[in-house]
């Protein structure tokens, strides 16, 4: 619209500065509906309009939703029914709550206090009243107190009374109260410094090296529950904005309360056509944890539209992976179960003129500008016919698609709604030979299940135009689709079609691999679910797409573990050290904490004797500036045992290389506090571990700018599992479900205890997880026990070392 002189002056007539008008002028939308109002009010109070309700005017042109209701609302400010923006506030959501005509004015006036008169005395009563409830406190803090505590009060006592006479009267009663402000009262108030807790700090720290992301502090559930989402309530879906209210939209509403009792409803939809992965997480933390933090249902309904890619490893593989993370389904469905109905649907939508068969082949309509197709407006008695053919296999595959009649939001016109595939479905067998698009099966298996919230990513939001056009076009339930950003990890790919490409080019062994972050993956390498659900609730519910660093997921595992995960010490490359002047012949016991912050969860012994093994990087020969750890001339503390150690002499191999270290012990309490404490091990158990390094070398290994060459040739050559010696810090194992805990009774070996006979060094590998391998039962193992005949493992790999679920970790040290 040209700003000219007869807008210009329109607007100025209702009061708004030339600013305001050209400003409001570039709003096409807002302008076209802004004349409308002035223009009918105009008609009504002749060309001038008093400033207030220009003001009104104007605000209701910005803030209506449904514009068939302008005229109803520029009635009621003209007559001087709607006087106050309070009361404008109360009509826009009794609109809003209220779509379809007519409008009960009895109920209207009522709600949006039409007539309703507030006298200076009342609230001059009420304002009192709410002094003399906090009476002490004003005394006490004077003009430091929050005097908008005592407007609230007055206005809940008085809805309709006007805001500046409410501040107003407060003011004169504080005043006649305390008197006129002192020195003292306009002195700065000093706000009282909180300590930060130390998960606080952790947060922040990991929000810094992030590149700024904000993580979540609070809880899920705290981000889920009640109002946090402004997301509507069950039966309300009619006040969502872009929500298509049709004339049975209220009548269906109300059976849809009947039905569900007003209950919040969610779906998790899967394509059961690979595992599920650190993305999906977050989907299933979110639709079944706002369900859980509303009081509602979570279904788990499998999208089994096409038979070609689906195998049932992957459905029962994502049914496991949910309840993995902590979560029961109310129901599991498939699509497939409403094959029947969905084809009815489609011959009806036919029937309205909303559907027809298209011959265009697939290659005709990719693409952003594909041309119409020639066959849109043919009869609708042909169309019928013909799709019955589809179903009766009268076509080949690509010969013919159904397709309805709508221009999608991204521009993509006439989705496709049903297509041939000759493949056998799992659950149906030959009965079919159309399958529906997930365009068409979304929504409808959506309104059957009575869904009150199709929560989806974010790519879905070019659909939602789509979604309450299916619904509508065959006058059924129509629930609201609410979008949420992808949740992604740099040095890695999450997509299926990919990883089934790093499979088959051997570099990965299966989806499971645990240099890969599906969820399978995950808990093979023994992330705990909680460690899962807290990294997503720390990302937070974001409408935008956020990309994490993997370390940020490691730092929730290390903190469910440390709660969770009794520790051990362990050496990865370990270097010898004899203590020349051992104080006993015999080992001695060392008491160690399983949980060294919270030493009231109890210790185990283990030995400690003139040799012990530390980590090869805990020595140097040459100190640098701020190195701590043992160098000669520099002792360090062993962890634990109460022992100082200084190195005497170094002894090294023909090629130069120090292999072992003599030294000579000193009681702790009697000697200068060293700068460190390293950990340690002696008569150790000896096995061989797998350290993963990460798969890829570039962050964003599928952009072009990046890697041009692709994907896979980013791979990291040091991506490949390395055998090293066990027993470092941090190392934690799992076990499988039902299965005792491992403790040092049980295990003498694993825990270093004395006399107990190690593993010899030689590569095992049922540490390896080798392809075909049977897992272990929680049976009893006698080989581990060192019983007599016992026969020594197979190359099955351990459960409790891949993380399955329920499996408690050991200790601290991971053994991917």
């Amino acid at each position: 619209m040209a700003a000219g002189p007869d807008a210009l002056s329109l607007f100025a007539a209702i009061g708004l500065s030339e600013p305001k008008a050209r400003e409001t002028l570039k709003n096409e939308a807002l302008s076209a509906l802004l004349r409308e109002a002035v223009t009918q009010a105009q008609g009504i109070l002749g060309p001038t309009v008093d400033k207030a309700t220009g003001t009104l005017l104007y605000n209701v042109a910005s803030r209506l939703k449904d514009q068939k209701r302008l005229r109803f609302l520029v009635g009621c400010i003209t007559s001087r029914k709607i006087l106050t923006d309070l009361q404008l506030s109360a009509a826009l959501e009794y609109v809003r709550s209220h779509p379809l005509d007519p409008i009960d004015m009895a109920d209207f006036e009522h709600e949006c206090g039409v007539g309703v008169v507030v006298t200076p005395e009342q609230i001059e009563e009420a304002v009192e009243a709410a002094i003399n409830k906090h009476r002490a406190e004003l005394l006490s803090e004077r003009y430091r107190f929050n005097m908008g505590l005592l407007m609230g009060e007055a206005r809940s006592s008085l809805r309709w009374a006007d805001g500046k006479s409410i501040k107003n009267e407060v003011d004169l009663q504080v005043l006649h109260l305390l008197g006129p402000k002192t020195e003292a009262d306009l002195e700065k108030k000093q706000k009282a410094g909180k300590a930060k807790p130390a998960e606080v700090e952790r947060q922040q720290k990991a929000v810094e090296e992030n590149g700024g992301v904000t993580l979540e502090t609070k809880s899920l559930m705290e981000q889920l529950r009640g109002e946090a989402l402004k997301f509507h309530k069950p039966g309300e879906n009619y006040k969502t904005e872009g929500y298509v209210i049709t004339p049975h939209t209220m009548a269906l509403m109300k059976q849809h309360l009947e039905i569900t009792g007003g209950q919040v409803r969610t779906r998790f939809p899967p394509e059961p056509n690979g595992i599920l992965h650190i993305g999906h997480a977050k989907a299933i933390n979110f639709n079944f944890g706002y369900a859980k933090a509303n009081g509602g249902v979570c279904f788990l309904r499998y999208d089994d539209t096409n038979p070609e890619k689906e195998e049932e490893k992957y459905f029962t593989a994502i049914r496991e992976m949910v309840e993995w993370l902590g979560y029961k389904p109310h129901a599991v469905t498939h699509a497939s179960d409403y094959f029947d109905q969905l084809y009815a649907w489609a011959m009806e939508l036919i029937q309205r003129g909303h559907a027809y068969v298209c011959h265009q082949r697939v290659e005709e309509i990719k693409g952003h500008n594909p041309p119409p197709s020639p066959w849109r407006d043919r009869p609708v008695e042909e169309s019928l016919l013909l799709f019955q053919g589809m179903k009766k296999g009268k076509f080949e595959e690509g010969e013919a698609t159904l397709r309805m009649k709508l221009v999608m939001e991204d521009g993509k016109l006439d989705p496709v709604a049903y297509r041939i595939k000759y493949t056998p479905h799992h659950r149906t067998g030959d009965r079919w030979c159309i399958y529906p698009t997930y365009d068409y099966t979304h929504c409808l298996c959506d309104s059957v299940e009575h869904i009150t919230h199709s929560l989806c990513t974010k790519e879905f939001q070019a659909r939602r135009s789509s979604y309450f056009w299916l619904c509508n076009a065959l006058g059924v339930y129509c629930p609201v689709q609410w979008e949420y950003g992808r949740l992604n990890l740099l040095y890695t790919v999450v997509s299926k079609r990919k990883i089934i490409r790093l499979v088959e080019a051997g570099a990965v062994r299966d989806w499971d691999d645990p240099r890969l972050f599906t969820l399978t993956a995950l808990r093979r390498r023994g992330f705990p679910p909680e460690a899962i659900n807290n990294f997503c609730a720390r990302v937070g519910v974001t409408v935008a797409q956020t990309t994490m660093e993997p370390h940020l997921l490691e730092a929730c595992v290390r903190e469910v573990l440390n709660e969770c995960a009794p520790r051990a010490m362990a050496v990865l490359e370990p270097l010898r050290v004899t203590i020349t002047n051992f104080p006993t012949e015999k080992a001695l016991e060392v008491l160690v904490p399983n949980f060294p912050a919270d030493e009231t969860k109890g210790f185990h012994k283990v030995p400690f004797q003139a040799t012990i093994y530390i980590e090869h990087s805990d020595f140097r020969e040459v100190m640098d500036k701020g190195y701590k750890r043992l160098a000669p001339g520099q002792p360090v503390g062993l962890r634990h045992a109460g022992y100082i150690i200084a190195v005497q002499n170094v002894i090294k191999d023909a090629g130069g290389q120090v292999m072992e270290l003599e030294v000579t012990c000193t009681k702790s309490n009697s000697v200068e506090k060293p700068k460190a404490f390293i950990h340690w091990v002696s008569d150790p158990l000896v096995c061989e571990v797998r350290l993963y390094e990460q798969l890829f070398l570039h962050k964003n290994p599928e952009d072009p700018a990046e890697v041009p060459a692709g994907f896979l040739s980013d791979l990291n050559p040091l991506g490949s599992p390395l055998p090293l010696h066990l027993e470092g810090p941090g190392c934690w194992v799992s076990r499988v479900p039902g299965a005792q805990p491992l403790s040092s009774a049980a295990l003498p070996w694993l825990l270093g205890e004395p006399g107990a006979q190690p593993l010899s060094s030689a590569p095992l590998p049922w540490l390896l997880g080798e392809p075909g391998a049977q897992p272990l039962s929680s049976a009893p193992l006698p080989w581990l026990l060192g019983e007599p005949g016992a026969q020594p493992l197979s190359s099955a790999p351990l459960p409790w070392l891949l993380g399955e679920p329920g499996a408690q970790p050991l200790s601290s040290a991971a053994l991917p």
